[in-house]
């Protein structure tokens, strides 16, 4: 990390501690969850941008979702290996 960092004392429940240090392996325990924070504060960033959008411009449809989910599916399906790319 370039970042300073700071030492922190956290409490969670063991079981979370212990397959997180397991899964740790030689970058850490520290680096792991910091990784796992910095993911939840970019969900949390996300979260509050849909909201923004869904307040100007109302909420978006299960139907949308799923025609996005579709054209990304296909997409990359299009640029895995092995494919000239034409789909």
């Amino acid at each position: 990390m370039s970042e300073p960092t700071g030492k922190y004392s956290i409490t969670m429940p063991r079981d979370i501690a212990e397959a997180a240090r397991t899964r740790s392996g030689h970058s850490g325990l520290s680096a792991y969850v910091a990784a796992a924070v910095a993911r939840q504060l970019e969900r949390d960033d996300l979260n509050e941008i849909i909201a923004v959008a869904e307040a100007g411009h109302g909420p978006i449809t299960d139907e949308e979702v799923d025609a996005l989910r579709d054209r990304l599916h296909a997409a990359r399906r299009a640029q895995a290996p092995g494919r000239s790319g034409a789909a």
